[in-house]
């Protein structure tokens, strides 16, 4: 009789030798590194301008495929000159047109996008999605994106002043949920941000107001410069005046974006919890959820903002000229400094909110002087009562009480 043999594997790995006794333990580590470009155009939307084609993967000669996410407003005004664009490219694109508003920032809006890239048969790593809009579509839409197959390329166009100088320049994604602002979301970079500032023309004045919150933050918790720059323009300030984008609009926008970018690149996962671009986001998100009428990102943080300017003077990291500059520029940037939705309690509840946010500590970041940030973890109820108290004080002597 012929003896069989069976021969070992080759190639054999430490793992047929392992011993078969419980506790083993296998420790997996990978890297994945993320890299994409924020990029100021002029004429985007022109066919003569191959930015946006190039992003998508078109060269007018071999067909290509995207999903195009248009928020309503946006695609009244501008929904021809896209699909125009698009037509000039022979890119195929399938259309879906969403409200962009902070109400309807929901799951369910993402499911509505991934429901639009199963219909379309949306490929996995070579077709891309496109949003255009504010920065509640562009959370929305980049959602979507990190959820379908676990990850599908876009690529986002802000089409509003916050979503240009914030909203779409970092890499986080989300969506409302209960009473939470953005409480449900992901980590998720797009391949590329395409900021033209001719979308700011039909901006109206109040969105623009939205999203100069979000630069004098980062003037007062960063660049000096920019917030003495502010100081010289925000009079002049307008949505004409940033789509024209003459030195001194293009130094604003691009100094706040820098900025931005500068802060979140070395802590794009939030891995250190102490982020100076948190400045006026301690206790907005309970005001904006909460105000009746509703209130819009931008403005809740600049009352945000407003308590904080108290809060170092109070504990002297601000002078009472520099606090007073920076009230007066908040408001002359047609930002409101206070709200009646804005009690002490609340201001404890947003306060307890962003404690379990950050970790359980306070983390609050405050203006070190102008252009520069402390962080604090011992704010006390007492303080807070101060600070609305100053802000009201200052906004009554500035227009009179009563108003």
């Amino acid at each position: 009789m012929s003896e069989i043999t069976t021969a070992r594997p080759s190639r054999l790995t430490s793992a047929f030798d392992i011993p078969r006794a419980p506790g083993l333990t296998w420790y997996v580590q990978a890297q994945q590194p993320v890299g994409y470009e924020v990029s100021l155009t002029r004429g985007l939307l022109a066919p003569a301008n191959p930015t946006l084609a190039k992003a998508v993967g078109a060269d007018s000669r071999d067909g290509v495929r995207t999903l195009v996410v248009v928020d309503q407003s946006v695609d009244e005004l501008y929904g021809t000159a896209l699909r125009a664009y698009f037509a000039a490219w022979q890119a195929e694109a399938s259309w879906l047109v969403m409200p962009g508003d902070e109400e309807t920032k929901a799951l369910e809006q993402v499911v509505e996008v991934t429901r639009a890239m199963t219909d379309m048969g949306i490929l996995r790593r070579t077709e891309r999605l496109v949003v255009v809009g504010g920065g509640v579509l562009m959370d929305v839409v980049g959602m979507a994106a990190s959820l379908y197959r676990r990850g599908a390329p876009y690529v986002r166009v802000p089409t509003t002043l916050v979503g240009q100088v914030d909203a779409g320049v970092g890499v986080k994604t989300g969506v409302n949920h209960g009473t939470h602002k953005n409480r449900l979301g992901t980590y998720f970079a797009p391949e590329a941000t395409l900021i033209d500032p001719e979308f700011l023309r039909t901006v109206p004045a109040r969105h623009i107001a939205n999203g100069l919150a979000e630069i004098i933050k980062m003037a007062l918790i960063k660049d000096a410069d920019l917030f003495r720059l502010l100081e010289e323009t925000v009079a002049h300030i307008s949505n004409d005046t940033l789509a024209d984008c003459g030195s001194d609009m293009s130094e604003v926008v691009s100094r706040a974006i820098a900025g931005m970018l500068d802060e979140l690149e070395p802590n794009l996962w939030e891995s250190v919890l102490e982020r100076s671009v948190d400045y006026g986001h301690t206790f907005s998100p309970s005001l904006e959820l909460r105000a009746d009428p509703p209130l819009l990102h931008g403005e809740a943080v600049a009352v945000d903002m407003a308590v904080c300017v108290a809060l170092a003077v109070g504990r002297q990291y601000l002078a009472e000229d520099e606090a007073h500059r920076a009230l007066a520029l908040i408001s002359a940037a047609g930002l409101p400094l206070t709200h009646p939705v804005f009690t002490p309690e609340l201001l404890q509840v947003g306060l307890a909110d962003a404690v379990k946010h950050r970790d359980g500590r306070q983390r609050l970041p405050l203006t070190d002087g102008i252009g520069s940030c402390v962080f604090v973890n011992d704010i006390t109820p007492a303080e807070l009562a101060r600070a609305l108290e100053y802000v009201h004080a200052f906004t009554e002597r500035v227009d009179g009480p009563g108003r």
